[in-house]
């Protein structure tokens, strides 16, 4: 096995290194502070590797991303989300019974406890929709708890069936339109268009073509390793704490503009663009004016150098969703045009900020009728079965231990208490 070697005080120390299937390389530094009273040193975990997982993989060099192996691009083209869904969970791609118990499952749970639908009556008109799934996902807990180990693949099942259904109720609360329940007859995708469209007494049929992008808004989003918000889902679930609540923390970690509400960011700015003309080539030139402020958004990523593999998808699916819907956005125009800047100007192609997943995914979602507000809730939608497979990957290793990372302490040392007279 090869080592990596640490000279500390005059003292050599071998430290493993490990590596993963996809010839990832770590350094093991699990044994560093017992045997040398030193820890690493890294800020937000950048260089950090928190745990193995067999779930996603992600080259940020080569723009390549899999969940189980299978490449981002195959399951866009040729599965359901439920299908994604299950091969989170469970590894493999269902067989055609698995996959109509799963579904028939999903269908069962959808509904909510009526006595949940007092939160919703309680909440301020103007709610945001995200502050509302987190509470609702929380409280979830309170009607289901998990008494013993056996009640968590159900608990797994009615999250997932159940997450939609308080989504679409969020967004009926923060328009004061009445509450539209799940129906039996429809897919995953269909039943929660349905749910956040339709009104009372009025026929609503699900557009097919909607449901086709949601779809793939969906499988993009459903998982992306160690982010921000599964991180905190698996930090949460490793204290023991039950599935919801470890739910919805990474619902509160998504929230954050640097995160999940990165699309909505983008949608403003071209919103702003386009009120100032659509001059998109002053913006560029802003962007490129280290004395300015303004920052392009959806351009670059934390993990990607290359080109985003979920944004090439996107990219062809706005074109394709707003001509079959005969609409013509003009910040789709804003949006081609700052892409091809990105994609030629040599300042953006040197830092290698190419268009990323929120580039187009704002675009997608206005042209399905979903506001704004809405954005971050539909991330989250899209995200939840990768966070419960990372958070059922984690309760499930060998030796589950609760997160702690360690600090270098730069405070005041010891001081003596002075008395409040003699201050």
């Amino acid at each position: 096995m090869k080592k990596a070697q640490l000279i500390l005080d005059g003292k050599t120390i071998d430290l493993p290194i490990i590596k993963g299937t996809e010839d990832e390389k770590g350094i093991d530094v699990t044994q560093l502070r017992s045997e040398t009273n030193h820890i690493t040193f890294d800020p937000s975990y950048g260089n950090t590797g928190s745990c193995s997982s067999d779930i996603t993989y992600i080259s940020g060099e080569k723009g390549i991303l899999r969940y189980r192996g299978y490449p981002i691009e195959q399951l866009a083209d040729n599965s359901s989300f439920v299908e994604v869904i299950y091969l989170l969970l469970y590894g493999e791609l269902p067989r055609k019974e698995e996959l109509e118990s799963f579904n028939n499952k999903l269908t069962y749970h959808s509904l909510i406890h009526e006595d949940m639908k007092r939160f919703f009556d309680a909440y301020p008109m103007n709610a945001h929709p995200m502050g509302v799934l987190a509470s609702t996902v929380a409280a979830l807990s309170t009607f289901y708890p998990a008494r013993v180990d056996g009640d968590i693949e159900l608990n797994i099942i009615r999250l997932l069936a159940k997450v939609k259904t308080l989504a679409a109720f969020a967004y009926k609360k923060s328009i004061g339109q009445p509450l539209i329940y799940p129906k039996n007859d429809l897919g995953f995708e269909e039943n929660f268009l349905h749910m956040m469209f339709a009104v009372p007494a009025e026929e609503y049929t699900v557009d097919p073509t909607m449901a086709k992008a949601l779809r793939l808004l969906l499988i993009l989003h459903a998982d992306h390793e160690q982010n921000c918000s599964t991180s905190t889902v698996r930090m949460v679930g490793s204290s023991h704490a039950n599935l919801y609540i470890s739910i919805a923390a990474g619902i509160g970690a998504l929230w954050g503009a640097l995160h999940g509400g990165a699309n909505q960011r983008v949608i403003e700015m071209l919103k702003m663009i386009h009120a100032d003309g659509d001059n998109f080539e002053k913006y560029v030139d802003m962007a490129k004016d280290k004395k300015s402020n303004f920052k392009m958004m959806g351009f670059g990523h934390r993990v990607y150098k290359n080109f985003d593999p979920r944004a090439k998808i996107l990219k062809k699916s706005a074109d394709d969703l707003l001509t079959k819907m005969g609409k013509n956005d003009p910040l789709l125009n804003i949006a081609k045009e700052l892409e091809q800047v990105a994609l030629k100007d040599d300042f953006f192609v040197s830092r290698k900020l190419y268009p990323n997943v929120d580039f187009y995914s704002g675009i997608i979602y206005r042209a399905l009728g979903i506001p704004t507000k809405m954005f971050t809730v539909m991330f989250a939608l899209g995200r939840l079965p990768g966070w419960v497979a990372q958070w059922k990957e984690m309760r499930n290793a060998e030796k589950p231990r609760i997160y702690r990372p360690r600090q270098i302490y730069t405070g005041v040392t010891k001081r003596d208490f002075i008395p409040l007279e003699k201050r």
